[in-house]
């Protein structure tokens, strides 16, 4: 069983897109953590049914990582959504089962964070963090028994999740391999759009 665990929206400004996403829907996104060792940090919006909204930037405090930050952060210009994650209950079983269907979405690894509230969360992925992954296809996540983060989120319901690719017959075959429904639209460059229902009405976040 899989379903969205999360939508990845990475900038260069953290401070200025989690204020700008406050503006947009008048809710702001909370506190996530540190990436320690990523020079990152997280502020998150659920987005209902489980699922959340990770705005991820530079954290200036940790000051500039080895490697390059992850999802591109480094290269942006503004902010921009990056990629999504698609939560499973058993992540070997699932690889296993994308590999089966011809598709490889990467070798799990485990991953942790403390919030701002002291509260050590662990988690198990398919994301290659260090080489910044973006794109159509979702990464996979299992939490295991960690408390999950849409936990106790302000909520700004997702009312839609589409995609643009030139060839959207080679994305799909990948989506249906990892268990994920997206749209796929004809289009000039890769892209992913999602919009939510706020305060004052429809939002679109690309």
């Amino acid at each position: 069983m899989s379903s969205l665990d999360h939508l990845v929206l990475a900038t260069p400004d953290l401070a200025a897109t989690v204020a700008e996403i406050a503006r947009l829907t008048g809710t702001r996104p909370i506190p996530g953590g540190v990436h320690p060792g990523l020079g990152t940090r997280n502020f998150l919006l659920g987005l209902g049914e489980g699922g959340y909204l990770e705005i991820i930037g530079p954290d200036l405090e940790q000051g500039a990582p080895e490697a390059p930050r992850p999802f591109g952060i480094d290269g942006l210009a503004e902010a921009r959504l990056a990629t999504w994650a698609l939560r499973v209950e058993d992540i070997d079983a699932a690889v296993a089962a994308s590999r089966k269907a011809g598709y490889d979405p990467g070798e799990p690894h485990a991953m942790s964070r403390r919030t701002p509230g002291g509260e050590q969360l662990s988690w198990n992925l398919t994301l290659d963090v260090e080489r910044g992954q973006t794109g159509l296809v979702p990464f996979l996540i299992d939490w295991g028994p960690t408390t999950h983060p849409a936990a106790n989120l302000p909520v700004v319901p997702l009312v839609g999740l589409e995609a643009v690719h030139p060839h959207p017959e080679r994305v799909e075959p990948h989506l249906a391999a990892v268990g994920a429904k997206l749209p796929v639209k004809a289009g000039n460059r890769p892209s992913l759009a999602a919009t939510v229902f706020g305060e004052t009405g429809l939002v679109v976040l690309h």
